[in-house]
């Protein structure tokens, strides 16, 4: 059974009046990608830098790979990449990356032996002598991902990673994320992007307003609140269902109809009722919730909900 690298117990931060973070508690399995949700203000970022000694808690734990976290002695195995980017503009990539390896503890030669690793695995060898000036935001994300991982932190923290990424280099960095996690290392994924969450994150905290409002894996959260619905294909649709006992006819998609199946019945419930209505079916699917939807549906008419509904940008 996998153990927990992070365990935060009854975590409070506050600021004057603030409370940032308040109560809050989970779990983080070694090897998992672990998701991290909140639009800003939520305190998310807080407890970022709460894990990783920038703030310490008022009150609360931070236990590290089983033992109290020591901000000094721990930081060394954990990588942060902030939302806010902490590259010197002027200075050659090359130059940057080495100066940086050296100040998470590895000597010049191995430290120039990950460097050209890594910069040959994300196509960046060409870079070497560019000023971070003259990178594009893009170019400046893979660079920082690199100088987060490139020490082989045990944990690492990655805020908004994709930010700025074009489809084909955001997709060499989702595949660097899961090689990592494969090879031991642990992810937690900060993002407001709900589609990445779905794809990357086996497990995920929804906070807002400083409080964890959800936490569980995906697909146990998928099924707590998934609401009997289900998509059915058929090789010759027809106009039109009727509701009855079994069902009710909430939809249209594709090459078929959305049913919701009535307290009490079963799937299998409504098969037999379509065929011997002699209908073709030629699919049957349930239907489950998006996390976008569940987050929306916890936090209905609260700034969080009106931020999802009217796109990440306004996150």
């Amino acid at each position: 059974m996998p153990q927990n690298i992070l365990e935060v117990d009854h975590l409070k931060k506050h600021f004057a009046t603030q409370k940032a973070v308040d109560d809050v508690s989970f779990n983080i399995e070694q090897g998992a990608i672990f998701g991290m949700l909140g639009p800003n203000g939520a305190g998310k970022t807080t407890l970022l830098r709460m894990i990783t000694g920038i703030f310490f808690p008022d009150s609360g734990s931070i236990i590290f790979e089983g033992k109290k976290f020591d901000p000094v002695n721990d930081i060394i195995r954990i990588g942060y990449m902030p939302e806010e980017r902490g590259l010197y503009k002027k200075m050659k990539i090359g130059e940057q990356a080495l100066y940086l390896a050296r100040l998470k503890g590895l000597g010049k030669t191995e430290a120039l032996e990950k460097i050209k690793y890594w910069f040959r695995r994300l196509e960046m060898e060409s870079w070497w002598n560019k000023k971070v000036q003259d990178l594009s935001k893009g170019m400046s994300q893979k660079l920082q991902f690199v100088t987060t991982v490139l020490h082989e932190p045990h944990l690492i923290i990655l805020d908004e990673p994709f930010s700025g990424l074009d489809p084909l280099n955001a997709n060499l960095i989702k595949d660097e994320i899961f090689r990592l996690a494969k090879n031991g290392s642990t992810i937690i994924f900060s993002t407001h992007r709900m589609e990445q969450v779905e794809e990357i994150c086996n497990h995920i905290v929804l906070i807002n307003k400083g409080n964890k409002i959800l936490d569980g894996t995906v697909k146990n959260i998928k099924q707590e609140f998934k609401e009997n619905l289900f998509h059915i294909g058929f090789e010759n649709r027809p106009d039109s269902l009727e509701n009855n006992s079994i069902f009710e006819v909430t939809g249209e998609m594709r090459q078929g109809w959305v049913l919701k199946i009535q307290t009490g019945y079963k799937p299998h419930d409504v098969l037999q009722y379509l065929l011997s209505q002699h209908h073709e079916i030629i699919s049957f699917n349930e239907i489950l919730p998006s996390l976008n939807d569940i987050f929306i549906k916890l936090v209905e008419d609260t700034p969080l909900a009106r931020a999802f509904q009217s796109g990440p940008e306004t996150l």
